[in-house]
């Protein structure tokens, strides 16, 4: 094994790596020696961490996806696995947060909350057990949750992330006997593009701070640059999404007989998400 690549030789898949956390974790693993499979739904930023990985010595292949289609997600780990011969680390990382009242919402909006928070994560756990059993590997699946699973008032968003604790915590028991190991990554705010279903005024005086001019649009991704700028200005309010990447590396490298079960990773001063 390469001095500095404790992953070297090992297969890692990200889902939502297109952009903020996923793509951090993504680029993190991929320095460290690991192929990284990124998956996500914006093919461009994902080449261009693709090229960063290549660059720092590791290997990633691109897929473009939503995680809501499970035949995709399935093919995903399913040719991962065939093409690398294995499956070391699963990510489920992708996930959105509409923050309407639940007396204003639209259902639409849970039903997307539920089967990308959800159903796509429950199905990812699956299809890595199965190839991870296939390969003998000693394994890491990491589930990204969210601090909100803390609250009891959360709103739907923080019910999608209980339930995230929930699965894990049942396919932890499920595995104890298998050399697969469960970690749950709990984040409290991080400057990504999570916010971007928040309400445009909300945002806007955010924004004001930085002095990158942009309109904010709700549903619309923000710019790389603005996030870039914000973190550093409420870095005591929002984390960076380079914190928990390393928080899920350290959590994949330690060795099988470690069990890390959850780690909660927040800025000094907690927002209610």
């Amino acid at each position: 094994m390469p001095e500095g690549q404790p992953l070297s030789g090992k297969t890692a898949i990200v889902t939502g790596a297109s952009s903020g956390i996923g793509r951090s974790i993504a680029e993190t693993l991929g320095a460290k020696g690991a192929h990284v499979y990124l998956a996500g739904r914006t093919a461009a930023a994902m080449d261009e961490s693709k090229k960063k990985i290549e660059e720092a010595g590791g290997a990633a292949t691109v897929v473009t996806l939503d995680v809501r289609d499970v035949a995709a997600l399935r093919a995903l780990v399913t040719d991962a696995a065939e093409e690398t011969g294995r499956v070391d680390i699963m990510v489920n990382n992708a996930g959105l947060s509409y923050p309407s009242k639940i007396i204003d919402a639209d259902p639409e909006e849970w039903r997307e909350m539920y089967e990308t928070n959800v159903l796509a994560l429950l199905v990812g756990c699956q299809a890595a057990v199965k190839a991870m059993r296939a390969c003998g590997a000693e394994g890491h699946i990491v589930n990204v949750s969210s601090v909100a699973a803390l609250r009891r008032d959360s709103g739907v968003y923080g019910s999608t992330k209980h339930a995230v604790n929930t699965i894990s915590a049942s396919l932890r028991d499920e595995l104890e006997e298998d050399t697969i190991r469960v970690v749950t990554v709990m984040p409290g705010a991080i400057a990504t593009n999570f916010a971007r279903n928040f309400d445009p005024e909300f945002l806007e005086g955010f924004v004001k701070m930085t002095g990158v001019e942009v309109e904010v649009k709700q549903g619309e991704k923000l710019p790389d640059e603005l996030l870039e700028k914000l973190q550093p200005i409420l870095s005591q309010l929002l984390g960076d999404p380079q914190d928990i990447a390393d928080a899920v590396l350290y959590s994949v490298t330690q060795p099988i007989r470690v069990n890390v079960e959850q780690i909660v990773v927040r800025p000094p001063k907690q927002l209610n998400l």
